[in-house]
Formats: structure tokens, C-alpha cells, sequence
């Protein structure tokens, strides 16, 4: 089978399309044909292994995974034994961030892993993008405990994990503000949310307006720059950021006013279930800014390292995966 291979850690162009062994499912596996897939933010910190502390994950001298994409939608080809939840012929998505292999035609995965059917209304690459940023998003809500009528800002609105933030919260019932450039306005304005803030035009810590929660979706600005704008219990979450604000989780609450809360992401088959619902209601869509095929996944990676994307990048690995 066709798989996008990287076997040392670089830039994109280390990554390159070989013929590899296809996987054979186990005892309680499934093997997926995969139509679609995504290159995100988290592939691209494997491959590249950085920052450095990555390789405590991906490998001290070398890759683990060869084969990166921890998105994947496509199709049950077979079983193993003992597999009862799927059949052959289902049509699932699901994530696989560790062992990773969506970037190849066929994978394996358990069936109690996080792997769900796919709505019946989707296509396999409306599907695919459907975990990755969403499951961060939620890990951060969750963990800041939001509730119906809160008031939200997301600083980067546009991104996977900030456009999936937007329409989370709505279905969670808060009031959000949206931060974003000028030609996503529109956009994020049709994702739900409440209010619109373009930093092109204007400063938004500057604003009179305070909330109960600042997030921060692309690891671009800091609590000193957001304090101002939180209540005074207010909380103040990010993806990223300055190495020094890996302390104010433990500072910050020791005043019992604002504070810095880190979210841990983790995900489950239940949750990824979740998502499977909400996109099938049409509450969460994931964003998709544009699909490549999966020989020109280098062009992929490097598109996604401008930082410049709006949403997904999908790889249609299946030419014509209708779905």
C-alpha cells in the first residue's frame, strides 16, 4: 500500500510517499480503508520534532511512528476475531494520536478504540477533520467548567481548534466573542458567535467587556495581555505560548482571583461518539480550509506550517472517497 513515510525528523520534504507492508487487524481490530485524512498541528510537531520536549513522545533519536495523520475516515475492509461493535462495509472516523497511521491507504485500529461510525450525511472528508481540533476545544471547556449563559472570547477563531471552540460553545450555551482577521468575519460570525472582534481594526484587550473565560486557541497571547478582560474569578486557558506561563497554573490560584487553568486533552470512543452526533446534527461542522491529495502531502505540510490555514487540511488519500 501507498503511505506517506518519514523516517528522521526535518522539514517537510522528509516526508515522502513509499510502498509499505499493509497492516493485518488482530484479535479485536479493524482494518479501514482510508479515504481521508488531515495534516494538523500535531503532525507537524512530530515530524518535526519540535519543540524538543516532543521527542520524549515521538522518539529521543528517531521516529516512532513513520507513518504520521491521527485523523482518518474511510471504510471497514475486514475484521478480526471477536470484533462485534463494526461490520465490514461501515463507514467510520475516529483519531489515533501515538501510533498514528492515517497518512497510508489501509490502517488498523481496536474496536474499543477511538474510532465511531460516521453520520450517515457526511463525507468521508467532511468527517475526517472531526476529532483532532474538536477534542482539544472540548478538553479546554471542560476542564474551565463552562456553563450555559458564561461569556467566552477565543482568541483565534479560525484555526481547527478555535473554529471548533466557537460552535462547542454555543452548543454548551455560552455567549462567545471571537477574535479573527478581517476575511474570516463573515465566517466565524456563521460558526455562532455572539460577537466579532477583527484585530486588523482593533486592539481587543482594549475592550470594556469582561468574561468568565479568555481561551486562547492558538497559543498567541498571554494572561498579562488578557487579565484585564476576565471577571474576578475569571480563568484564562491556552495552547501554547511562553514557557513561563507553564507555571501560572500553580501561581494563580493561590490568590483566589483570576488564574491560568491548563488543560490536560485526552479523548475517549464515548466522546469521539459525541462529535459523531453534533456533526450529524449539524451543531459542529468541522472548518475546512483545503484538500490535497495524498501525493502532495509535502505541499500539505508546508501550507500548515504558514500558520496561515482557516480550519482543516484534508488529504484525500481514496481519489473520489464520495462517501
Amino acid at each position: 500500500m501507498k503511505a506517506a513515510v518519514h523516517t528522521k525528523y526535518g522539514p517537510p520534504d522528509v516526508v515522502r510517499i513509499e510502498e509499505v507492508e499493509q497492516p493485518a487487524p488482530k484479535d479485536n481490530e479493524l482494518l479501514v480503508k482510508v479515504h481521508a485524512t488531515t495534516v494538523n498541528r500535531t503532525d507537524a510537531h512530530y515530524r518535526a520534532a519540535k519543540p524538543v520536549p516532543m521527542r520524549l513522545l515521538s522518539g529521543l533519536t528517531k521516529p516512532r511512528a513513520t507513518v504520521l495523520g491521527n485523523e482518518f475516515a474511510g471504510e471497514v475492509e475486514a475484521v478480526g476475531s471477536g470484533v462485534t461493535s463494526f461490520k465490514v462495509g461501515d463507514r467510520v472516523f475516529g483519531y489515533l494520536e501515538g501510533p498514528f497511521g492515517g497518512h497510508a491507504e489501509y490502517l488498523v485500529v481496536p474496536e474499543t478504540g477511538l474510532v465511531a461510525t460516521m453520520p450517515a450525511n457526511l463525507t468521508y472528508e467532511e468527517a475526517a477533520p472531526g476529532t483532532e481540533g474538536s477534542h482539544y476545544a472540548l478538553s479546554h471547556l471542560r476542564r474551565a467548567g463552562i456553563r450555559s449563559g458564561q461569556a467566552v472570547l477565543v482568541y483565534g477563531a479560525t484555526g481547527a481548534i478555535g473554529s471548533a471552540a466557537v460552535q462547542l460553545l454555543k452548543v454548551l450555551g455560552a455567549t462567545v466573542t471571537a477574535v479573527c482577521g478581517t476575511a474570516s468575519v463573515d465566517l466565524v460570525k456563521a460558526l455562532g458567535a455572539d460577537r466579532v472582534i477583527d484585530y486588523t481594526t482593533g486592539d481587543f484587550g482594549n475592550e470594556d467587556q469582561h468574561y468568565d473565560v479568555v481561551f486562547d486557541a492558538v497559543g498567541k497571547i498571554s494572561f498579562g495581555q488578557s487579565r484585564r478582560l476576565l471577571k474576578p474569578r475569571g480563568i484564562f486557558m491556552t495552547t501554547g505560548g511562553p514557557m513561563y506561563q507553564a507555571l501560572l497554573p500553580i501561581i494563580t490560584p493561590l490568590f483566589g482571583g483570576k488564574k491560568v487553568v491548563f488543560a490536560f486533552p485526552k479523548l475517549d470512543q464515548a466522546t469521539v461518539r459525541y462529535f459523531r452526533d453534533l456533526m450529524e446534527s449539524g451543531e459542529f461542522k468541522p472548518v475546512i480550509d483545503s484538500s490535497y491529495p495524498l501525493d502532495q502531502i509535502v505541499e500539505a505540510y508546508r501550507y500548515v506550517e504558514t500558520e496561515q490555514k482557516i480550519g482543516n487540511v484534508v488529504i484525500n488519500v481514496t481519489p473520489a472517497s464520495k462517501g
